[in-house]
């Protein structure tokens, strides 16, 4: 090789290498370790915190609930048996990329929505559920356009939340990241789920009716562990539910439990509510009335089934529930409360796609790659001294258990929930950031930082509802001691 031909090649190589190190420098950014306290995103978020809590109605006022639920199961035939309900037979389930967005081969048992409404003089809120994976934000946001005009009720005055079972209705998400989990897209699909959640609530504000109500908790440590670290970490073993009784005796149940609805494995290809299905039927059953369940804080958290297929999912359920049947009688029901709900618009950090532990996408790479929103939405209820948080993530449980344990102390019941009306991957404790595996690389969206910023705006919300500041008596009412 002449000397001219060596200097060309090695000019080539090193114009290469150049180029090479330029794309690197505008593709790769490093992860950032910021605390969220010190960015833009935090105190612009902050500074909405007043507008969003006031006014505030902190005096107790007679309370009326109403109930309602809608079917969201697929038909099974081969004529649907509304022109808006997709057929069982070519929707696929939500849940387990490893389907591959397969049709469903049948329905085990129903899927629902449910709604339970409260109302005082001051306020209202409407908690509305379903036997689905989660609540996607287009489908939020259409629900709440089907209902803007519903007398009394603002939009803003709905809690979402889904039961997270992996064998509910796909076909709703457009991209490659939301169809990997929920299948094909379906036009209409997103309709017509928006469709059963709206009449749920509707029938349920019709409903309204003088009721009295009460909060009660209890543990279940059988049925949930820690599946990021094992014993390393902590657990959320509490069941938190309320009981509301219309004037007619009619009963309606909210309940909330941080194990994931995974008692039914990939391989189940049948429509079904999982053991969350199995406690509705069970309470339902038992009492004729109406029982809602939300996913708790189940990031991180997966069941302990006795077992394993829809026998298991219906003997962890039932099991649940029996609990609750006979803790029932020892309530103390009481007819006025205070009532306050609440919402925070909320901005995000930028996303992170990281590619190695330390390097992480540019973040107008990373949309393109994960459209991930640049705000979202958290909702906080005040029921008495029972405060609900919806967060609109697959949130931690050890997480939750944090928060529950800052308001315990403070003689108040927290109850936070996952998947509220919106989808930001996983929220799970800085500490874990670093971990290899599905929560910590590939599902959380925005860092490391983003669910002690996410803890944090809940501890203000929580005290722009009348959460204490000093501690007082350290157990809330309705805890007890572990069953």
């Amino acid at each position: 090789m002449s000397a001219r031909l060596h200097r060309g090649c090695l000019g080539a190589v090193a114009i290469l290498l150049a180029l090479a190190a330029v794309t690197l420098l505008l593709c790769l950014a490093p992860v950032d370790n910021t605390p969220f306290f010190h960015t833009p995103y935090f105190s612009n978020t902050v500074a909405r915190l007043p507008a969003a809590t006031a006014p505030a109605h902190r005096t107790a006022a007679p309370l009326s609930a109403g109930f309602g639920r809608a079917s969201l199961t697929p038909t099974a035939g081969t004529n649907t048996a509304t022109p808006d309900t997709p057929r069982a037979a070519t929707l696929p389930l939500a849940g387990y990329g490893s389907r591959r967005g397969q049709p469903a081969t049948g329905i085990h048992d129903h899927l629902w929505c449910r709604s339970v409404a409260l109302k005082t003089d001051h306020d209202a809120v409407v908690f509305v559920t379903a036997d689905a994976l989660i609540i996607p934000r287009e489908i939020a946001e259409s629900t709440r356009r089907l209902l803007a005009n519903l007398p009394g009720l603002r939009p803003d005055q709905i809690y979402f939340g889904a039961t997270h079972t992996h064998a509910g209705p796909g076909g709703w998400g457009r991209g490659w990241v939301q169809e990997a989990f929920a299948g094909p897209f379906q036009p209409g699909v997103p309709d017509w789920f928006a469709a059963c959640l709206a009449r749920a609530v509707q029938e349920a504000w019709k409903d309204l009716t003088p009721a009295t109500l009460a909060v009660d908790t209890l543990h279940a440590p059988e049925f949930v562990r820690n599946r990021l670290v094992g014993n390393l970490g902590t657990v959320d073993d509490e069941f938190s539910w309320i009981a509301i009784r219309q004037a007619d005796g009619d009963l309606g149940i909210l309940g909330a439990y941080a194990a994931h609805a995974t008692v039914l494995s990939s391989r189940i290809m049948e429509f079904s509510g999982d053991y969350p299905g199995a406690w509705s039927r069970t309470l339902e059953e038992a009492t004729g009335g109406l029982a809602a369940f939300f996913a708790g804080g189940v990031g991180s958290h997966s069941p302990q089934p006795r077992g394993s297929g829809f026998a298991a999912a219906q003997d962890m359920g039932a099991t649940l529930a029996g609990r609750i049947l006979e803790r029932l009688p020892h309530l103390r029901f009481t007819p006025s409360l205070v009532l306050e709900g609440r919402q925070l618009e909320v901005d995000l950090p930028t996303p992170h796609v990281r590619l190695t532990d330390s390097l992480r996408l540019r973040p107008f790479l990373a949309r393109r790659l994960v459209p991930v929103p640049r705000s979202t939405t958290l909702t906080a209820v005040r029921i008495g001294d029972c405060y609900w948080f919806g967060v609109p993530a697959d949130y931690s449980g050890e997480s939750a258990l944090r928060l529950k344990d800052h308001l315990r102390a403070r003689s108040a019941l927290a109850v936070p929930t996952s998947f509220a009306g919106d989808y930001l991957g996983y929220l799970i404790p800085s500490r874990y950031y670093h971990l290899d595996g599905y929560e910590p690389r590939l599902m959380s969206f925005f860092g490391p930082t983003a669910a002690d910023y996410f803890e944090d705006l809940l501890i203000r919300l929580g005290r722009h509802l009348g959460v204490p500041r000093s501690q007082d008596n350290p157990d809330p009412p309705g805890a007890h001691p572990e069953a």
